[in-house]
C-alpha cells in the first residue's frame, strides 16, 4: 500500500519502515512489546487519560500502545493509530480486538491532514524521532489537538546512556567495520537525545508548558527466556544487527560470539537486564 502523501525529506525513513526495518519489527513484535513495556507504563501514567478522550498515537507500529490507550479511554473515546509502515500496521490490524474504538491510518505525519481529529492527546512511544524536519512535523501534528490538548511522548537519550543498544554494538565492532557516522540531528533513534533540541523544536512548533523528564530504566532483553532469547533480540533489531548484516560469515560469527559472551556475563537467572535512558516529554497545545 502506498502512502497518499509524503514529505520527500522523510523518503528514506518511509522506505526503511516499509522494507527491511518494518519487516524486522513486525517479526519481533511480541518480544519488543515486552522489552519496552516499562516505557509504555511510564507514558500512560504521565498521559492522565480520561474516559471518552480522543487520542492520536503517532508512530503506533504494531499497535501495542494503541491498544492500551483504547483501554484507558474506553468505548466512549477513540484512538487513531498512525504510522508510515504498512507491514507494522498490517500486524496492528490483525491484533485489534473486535469492537475496539480504534482505527489505523497509513500516513506521513508531516503532511497528513489532522484537522478533523480534534484530539485531546497526541501520544507517541518512540515514534517521533525520524522526521526530516521535526519542527514542520510537530507543527502539523499540533493541528490534531483541541485548543487545550496535550502532548506526551518518549524518546531515547544519548547512545552512551543506552547500553542496551551500545553494549552489543561495541562487541560487534571488535570484528566488523563501524556503521556510517550519523550526525546527532539526523533522523533516527537518537535524534532527540538533546533535551535542548527537543525544547527548540516544540517551541518552534507552537507548543507550550514543555517539560522533559529523565527516566533511567533496566530492560530485560531476554524477556525472561534466557541467553538465547537475549541474543535474538540483540542481533535482530538495533545497531548491532545492522553492523553484522551482510558481513562475511567469519566476521559475523565472531561478532555474534563476542556479543554472546558479553550478555552471558550479565545473565541473571533467565533475564539479561541492560540499562537504558529516555526522555519523557509533555507539553500543551499553545495555539
Amino acid at each position: 500500500m502506498t502512502l497518499p502523501a509524503v514529505d520527500e525529506r522523510n523518503a528514506d525513513q518511509i522506505a526503511y519502515w516499509n522494507g527491511e526495518g518494518g519487516q524486522h519489527w513486525t517479526e519481533q513484535q511480541q518480544v519488543q512489546d515486552l522489552v519496552l513495556a516499562p516505557v509504555l507504563d511510564i507514558l500512560i501514567d504521565r498521559a492522565k487519560i480520561k474516559p471518552g478522550e480522543r487520542i492520536v498515537d503517532i508512530g503506533c507500529g504494531c499497535g501495542a500502545s494503541t491498544f492500551v490507550l483504547a483501554q484507558k479511554t474506553g468505548s466512549s473515546g477513540h484512538v487513531t493509530g498512525l504510522d508510515i509502515s504498512s507491514p507494522m500496521l498490517g500486524r496492528a490490524r490483525e491484533l485489534t480486538p473486535p469492537g475496539a474504538p480504534i482505527d489505523f491510518v497509513l500516513a506521513d505525519a508531516t503532511v497528513y491532514d489532522f484537522k478533523s481529529l480534534s484530539a485531546d492527546l497526541l501520544f507517541s512511544r518512540f515514534g517521533v524521532m525520524f522526521f526530516g524536519d521535526p519542527t514542520a512535523s510537530f507543527t502539523n501534528m499540533r493541528n490534531a489537538l483541541r485548543p487545550n490538548g496535550r502532548l506526551v511522548f518518549a524518546c531515547w537519550r544519548t547512545p552512551r546512556d543506552n547500553p542496551m543498544f551500545m553494549l552489543p554494538l561495541q562487541e560487534a565492532y571488535k570484528h566488523v567495520p563501524k556503521l556510517p557516522e550519523v550526525k546527532p540531528d539526523d533522523p533516527g533513534p537518537f535524534a532527540f537525545a538533546s533535551d535542548e533540541r527537543v525544547k527548540r523544536i516544540l517551541t518552534g512548533a507552537g507548543f507550550a508548558s514543555i517539560a522533559i523528564e529523565r527516566a533511567d530504566l533496566m530492560f530485560d532483553i531476554a524477556t525472561g527466556r534466557g541467553l538465547d532469547a537475549a541474543m535474538e533480540t540483540a542481533t535482530s533489531i538495533g545497531p548491532a544487527s545492522r553492523a553484522i548484516a551482510d558481513q562475511p560469515p567469519a566476521l559475523a560469527n565472531a561478532a555474534i560470539e563476542s556479543i554472546r559472551a558479553a550478555l552471558a556475563a550479565r545473565l541473571t537467572g533467565n533475564q539479561v537486564p541492560l540499562a537504558g535512558s529516555i526522555w519523557i516529554v509533555t507539553a500543551a497545545n499553545g495555539g
